[in-house]
């Protein structure tokens, strides 16, 4: 799988195999990123084929698409379609049963594309600093600096100990009300000094080789979750994945955005994301409605995990759902 605009895609080989797109199906990259995994997605879908491409963020999906039709070189009369949507994969259901669209295969790939998080204007990241504004959406919603400046201190310490799991939560939220109170918060250098100055310094780690993390991480997590309500989106897209695969049981398939026998990917990065899949497509399996592909979740191999450090954390799960032999 071929890296787009100096991007990696995390586990290439494995989310192919696992996937198994075939030609003539239809792919649906609900996070497309940069377009790496759904360029290589998409050259196995030939004539008839069709990949659906979703993102929050306006430039990363015209990214991804010019991407993907490099890669399937549209001069050829058998590449597949292409078609793009902007917003949240929330939506896209219904989208694409408006549309008469079903999907064989789909992957949410829950991280962030390389140059968001580099990028020290998007605030997702404390290494450099810059404005504290964490949306995946640079288009809408509340910023990160204004839910710091606006929410009181209870609220802020029940964020940033449910989202971060941080147990210094209360102690991180008391200080950056006494912060605010001084001047507005409006950099990732001064909520993560704040975040560090509350937390204290990071603890050694047990096990040799285990790298050590930054005070400052947990708080920006949870931050990060609440201003693009990453939890809620997934649930919500779980609960869509679970309503389309009951519709194809009673037979209602025309009213589902997934094919009988389609195979969902969902790549999480931190454990509140991976309960949440793992819950899901277990209870799927135990309802008869689907089959787990991997009963534990893959994860990068030792090779990619040095090439690419952001693979560290992730784990990918596939279910494959609505086929017949599970109804």
């Amino acid at each position: 799988m071929g890296e787009a605009l100096g991007h990696i895609p995390i586990m290439p080989e494995e989310t192919l195999e696992l996937l198994a797109p075939a030609a003539g199906e239809t792919y649906a990259d609900l996070t497309a990123g940069l377009g790496g995994h759904a360029s290589a997605v998409a050259s196995r879908l030939g004539g008839g084929g069709r990949v659906v491409l979703c993102d929050l963020d306006p430039g990363n999906l015209r990214r991804a698409e010019a991407a993907v039709r490099r890669a399937l070189r549209p001069e050829e009369p058998e590449a597949a379609d292409v078609v793009a949507y902007h917003g949240s994969f929330v939506g896209l259901p219904d989208r694409m049963i408006g549309q008469g669209v079903r999907a064989d295969c789909v992957l949410a790939d829950l991280g962030f594309a390389s140059n968001q998080v580099d990028d020290p204007a998007r605030g997702l990241s404390f290494r450099s600093d810059g404005p504290l504004d964490m949306r995946l959406d640079p288009t809408s919603g509340a910023t990160a600096a204004e839910l710091v400046a606006s929410l009181p201190e209870d609220r802020l310490a029940k964020i940033i100990f449910e989202y971060g799991e941080e147990r210094a939560s209360r102690r991180v939220a008391r200080r950056i009300v006494e912060a605010r109170a001084r001047e507005p918060i409006t950099t990732t250098k001064q909520l993560a000094d704040i975040a560090r100055a509350a937390v204290g310094p990071p603890r050694a780690p047990r096990r040799p080789g285990v790298k050590v993390i930054d005070s400052a991480t947990r708080t920006f997590q949870a931050l990060r979750i609440a201003v693009n309500d990453e939890l809620g989106a997934l649930e919500a897209l779980l609960g869509s994945i679970r309503e389309s695969v009951e519709r194809i049981a009673r037979g209602q398939e025309q009213r589902s955005w997934l094919h009988a026998g389609a195979r969902v990917g969902i790549m999480s990065f931190h454990s509140l994301e991976d309960r949440l899949v793992k819950r899901a497509f277990a209870g799927l399996a135990e309802d008869g409605l689907g089959e787990r592909v991997t009963r534990k979740p893959a994860v990068a191999g030792e090779v990619e995990r040095e090439r690419n450090p952001r693979s560290r954390s992730a784990k990918l799960r596939v279910v494959r759902v609505g086929d017949p032999r599970y109804n």
